[in-house]
């Protein structure tokens, strides 16, 4: 197979892979407060954080030892898709005609939390494991063409970006029966449309080798072994750093949508700019986010030869109070849709900037023989424990106690959403002075890496 054959192969992998994730990630909020189940938005993001936990090292040891890694690619998208399927059709099974005109007051009880939440949870947990197998097809497919991985393989993640942002573009605009999907079960539909696509294209990708009598168990899948690292205090400052940032990361994809949507209930804005247009089109302004992000990439190197690793971390701890502060001074009117837009372009900074330089220090800090063990625990302290901890407490003691308890269409509502977002951006904030005072880099790491850009 030509190089640029293989190349356009996996760009496209990535295309789907990350697509099936944007056609539901920033928009369910939106239908789920919409069906009555508002306060419990927070259970949907938090459970995948927990799955993130463990299933990707269990599908991970069953692609190593037993089923190759593009089959298990497959498996996984395939049990995905069809319980995401099912969560719409449940979802489309309960609903009354011309739900989409009622209230969510009006809907609650018609839309079961425990069958929505159970179906969703299992789809979830069979789609995390794809990103890191996703990963795993590509290297092999790269290294079986002869190709460079760390050189090759950037350019074709990059698509994977390109795809979640055209399926934010795609639940946003596209319509069915006169709603768009952002506001209905059918971004489930497609969702599971999208999964079943890469789960036959997965099959035709080159075959990854299984080795069953590989070494090493559950606990190194897992990468529990890296938590020796915490017996150096430098590391374990770290480490406890990761996961208080972590706690920001899932809480705008949570219920940046549904906060911009909001808007659209109060009069004032639903006529105010073009008509309410960015209150109406919330998963497109929120699209801007991953455009920064696929941007931003391009700019750490220059960052990190410029201001160092603990200067670029320090910049996407910054970040998340401005991604926050925005938001809380922002609203769907002029001026106030620049600050919404700002939010959305800092995003790209506070995400990047933190994981790729985080990986970057856990690499240079940590023996060859458990790099891949603390790059585990580094996502696990971000990802799992402070994405899921982040998203409980956002949910719980903040959005549940300032917004859902208001009556929508109210300013009381909106003034709720300020509220929370404030609170959000002082937590950030507090995180950013805390880690300037508290972590220090090594000098020879900053010399080392600086060196090697």
């Amino acid at each position: 197979m030509k190089s640029s054959t293989l190349k356009a192969k996996l760009a496209t992998l990535s295309f789907f892979e990350f697509a099936i994730w944007g056609t539901y990630l920033v928009s369910m909020g939106m239908f789920l407060y919409h069906v009555g189940l508002g306060q419990e938005i927070f259970l949907f993001y938090m459970v995948q954080g927990l799955v993130s936990l463990f299933m990707p090292a269990v599908m991970g040891i069953v692609a190593d030892r037993w089923l190759p890694a593009q089959k298990t690619l497959a498996l996984c998208h395939f049990i995905a898709a069809i319980f995401m399927f099912a969560a719409g059709y449940y979802a489309m099974s309960v609903l009354p005609e011309g739900w989409i005109e009622m209230t969510h007051e009006q809907l609650v009880g018609y839309v079961d939390f425990g069958t929505i939440f159970t179906l969703y949870t299992i789809s979830v947990a069979f789609y995390m494991p794809t990103i890191g197998l996703n990963n795993s097809v590509a290297f092999n497919a790269l290294e079986r063409g002869g190709l460079d991985t760390v050189k090759d393989f950037p350019p074709i993640r990059v698509f994977g970006t390109v795809g979640f942002i055209v399926a934010e573009l795609m639940v946003n605009f596209v319509e069915i029966d006169g709603i768009t999907l952002q506001k209905s079960y059918t971004q489930f539909f497609a969702t599971g449309a999208f999964g079943i696509i890469m789960a036959l294209y997965a099959l035709t990708m080159p075959k990854c080798p299984v080795n069953k009598s590989a070494s090493g168990g559950l606990a190194d899948a897992l990468g529990l072994r890296a938590f020796a690292l915490f017996k150096t205090r430098r590391m374990a400052i770290f480490f406890i750093f990761s996961m208080l940032l972590g706690v920001s990361l899932q809480i705008t994809n949570s219920y940046g949508t549904t906060f911009i949507e909001s808007f659209s209930k109060v009069t004032e804005y639903s006529e105010g700019l073009l008509n309410g247009w960015f209150a109406h089109n919330p998963t497109f302004l929120i699209s801007i986010s991953q455009c920064s992000e696929a941007l931003c990439i391009l700019m750490i190197a220059f960052c990190l030869k410029r201001f160092g690793i603990k200067g670029v971390m320090l910049i996407a701890m910054f970040a998340w109070v401005l991604r926050f502060g925005f938001f809380g001074i922002g609203d769907t009117n002029f001026p106030g849709v620049i600050f919404l837009i700002l939010s959305c372009i800092v995003y790209g900074v506070a995400f990047d900037f933190f994981n790729v330089s985080g990986g970057i220090y856990v690499d240079q800090q940590t023996d060859p023989k458990l790099r891949s063990s603390a790059q585990g625990l580094f996502m696990i302290m971000t990802n799992g424990i402070g994405a899921s901890l982040g998203t409980f407490i956002a949910g719980e003691f903040v959005v549940n106690k300032y917004v859902m308890t208001q009556e929508v269409g109210t300013q009381a509502m909106i003034d709720g959403w300020h509220h929370s977002w404030f609170i959000f951006a002082t937590y950030a904030l507090a995180v950013f002075i805390m880690f300037y005072f508290c972590f220090k880099a090594p000098k020879k790491v900053e010399e080392k890496t600086v060196n090697n850009i």
